[in-house]
């Protein structure tokens, strides 16, 4: 059972329970090897101590910039042990991106995959903070002309300098920042959330409940370590109810199954775009055929409860974010398939307003203003930025810029995103209702649905559409399965097919790139069509 005392609410303490109760069992399974907890806390140990003599203390802010790997654990482990704070940097960032991240952390280490030691070349003369570079696993392993050139900016050492005489000293506080987690940058450029280690253990504590985590789970969730998701929602909850994680490398849904079979995998956290490939695949005579037995999933699919019949699982969803944690839970008992739960009254607040932050009744959408009912477990600012804090903070609350809707039974409902919502001729459409319907056209992988501006001073609605393979629907067809399927001020005045979206590594669509686009010449286009052929 977790606790509820605050002097456990740290991710020392945590950790040291587990090894205390389970040594040998193992808690990082990868295809290379498996890591046992005793393993994994004298690693970190030692890194932690080697840190600490390099120069690192408490409160110093680290950049993290690996690949889902035991050292990324073990790094996250270890600044945690002594207090430092965490900076993973998303794989991908490169550029003005990647520089403004290095910059705003102030962090003066960064440790890094070689394998992207180039992108830091060009960077390098506007770099403000940072003095030393560890690059991941040995500068010998990488284009060595890439690291001298780095070298003449910054020092440079190999990853296995880090170990030290294993570090023993006092932990951190539960108040005390774990981590700096930089948002994916969906709707512009990417804001720094501060985690303390209640925050980050209420986190891990929210997944327990919500997939009845247990001690014998092989617990598999293929999502990056740079991610709240991926590290907190897979690995610390793993460690808090002493179960065995699995990574199993970047998502596939031609993989996945297989990763279930090969680690016996009982319980997953799949993001609504992974379900929708999954679900999408074609049916197989295995498909019941496996040891999965709870899924979180975030959203649901429309098809939610095929999904549970066809691979044999339960499911249970959440809404939530890297500010303010999970406010709400759905239990295995889902409601329908758009609800995500009802609010966890004991530890959060959630209201539903309009845009003078007034509360609205029940069937109306208005934006989700969160707060906690517990100190220290929603995120109590951005890094570097306060400007931005007391913006998302207006009236004691948090913003969420989330278009929810309660029910009478207090069941809550995703609408959109506020700046996702389209209005056409005084009519306010969801974005997420639209892609619901077409997400569910048989010759339709997945789809993104954005406004576009309108002769009219409002605007139109745009779908862009991915197709499965082997299915090639025209736009018209697309539009006549619609037409019995939602009210006519819905239906997409645009549509154009792309062989793939936009998304961040997690699996979120960026649909500020789509909005930035807009309308092309392969953009057909319903009116002008009508037009033409009078």
């Amino acid at each position: 059972m977790l606790s509820d005392s605050r002097t456990e609410q740290d991710f020392p303490t945590v950790l040291k329970r587990r090894v205390e109760q389970f040594p040998d069992r193992n808690w990082i399974v990868t295809p290379q090897r498996n890591h046992t907890y005793a393993a994994m806390d004298q690693c970190a140990r030692r890194l932690a101590g080697g840190m600490m003599s390099g120069g690192v203390k408490a409160g110093d802010t680290v950049l993290v910039m690996l690949p889902d790997v035991v050292d990324h654990v073990g790094v996250w482990c270890a600044l945690s042990l002594f207090g430092g704070i965490e900076v993973p940097v998303n794989v991908h960032y490169r550029g003005n991106l990647l520089a403004y991240l290095v910059n705003d952390s102030l962090a003066r280490t960064l440790i890094v995959d070689g394998a992207f030691l180039d992108r830091f070349v060009a960077l390098a003369g506007r770099l403000e903070h940072l003095e030393r570079i560890v690059v991941w696993p040995d500068p010998a392993d990488h284009d060595q002309d890439i690291v001298r050139q780095i070298s003449r900016h910054f020092e440079i050492i190999g990853f296995d300098s880090l170990y030290g005489k294993p570090y023993t000293g006092p932990g951190p506080c539960y108040h005390d920042l774990m981590g700096v987690y930089y948002t994916s940058g969906t709707t512009g450029p990417s804001k720094g959330v501060t985690l303390t280690h209640a925050h980050v253990w209420e986190y891990a504590c929210g997944i327990v409940e919500m997939l009845d985590l247990r001690d014998s789970d092989r617990y598999c969730a293929p999502l990056p370590l740079f991610h709240i998701a991926g590290k907190f929602a897979v690995i610390y909850a793993s460690c808090l109810v002493g179960c065995t994680a699995v990574l199993s490398g970047t998502f596939s849904a031609g993989r996945f199954w297989q990763d279930v079979v090969d680690h016996g995998v009982t319980t997953t956290f799949l993001l609504g775009a992974m379900a929708n490939m999954l679900y999408r695949q074609p049916v197989l005579e295995m498909d019941r055929d496996n040891t999965l037995e709870r899924v979180l999933m975030v959203p649901l699919i429309p098809e939610v409860e095929d999904f549970k019949t066809r691979f044999g699982c339960r499911v249970s969803t959440t809404w939530g974010g890297t500010e303010m944690n999970c406010p709400t839970r759905s239990g295995f008992d889902l409601v329908d398939n758009r609800s995500c739960g009802k609010v966890a009254e004991d530890r959060y607040e959630v209201r539903i307003v309009d845009e003078h932050d007034q509360e609205v009744g029940p069937g109306v959408p208005g934006e989700a203003l969160v707060r906690a009912r517990e100190p220290w477990i929603m995120t109590n600012g951005y890094w570097n930025h306060p400007e931005w804090t007391t913006s998302a903070w207006r009236n004691l609350w948090m913003h969420t810029g989330d278009m929810m809707m309660r029910d009478a039974r207090g069941n809550l409902y995703f609408v959109d995103r506020i700046k996702d919502a389209i209005r056409r001729r005084g009519e306010n459409i969801s974005s997420m209702e639209v892609e619901y319907e077409i997400n569910s056209h048989p010759g339709v992988l997945e789809c993104a649905v954005i406004p576009v501006d309108s002769e009219d001073t409002e605007q139109e609605v745009m779908a862009v559409i991915v197709l499965r393979e082997g299915h090639d629907p025209d736009m018209e067809e697309i539009v006549r399965y619609l037409e019995p399927r939602m009210a006519y001020f819905m239906i997409p005045r645009y549509i154009e097919i792309v062989d793939a979206l936009p998304k961040t590594p997690t699996g979120k669509i960026r649909k500020f790139v789509l909005r930035d686009t807009g309308i092309s010449s392969a953009t057909w286009d319903r009116v002008a069509e009508l037009d033409n052929r009078e």
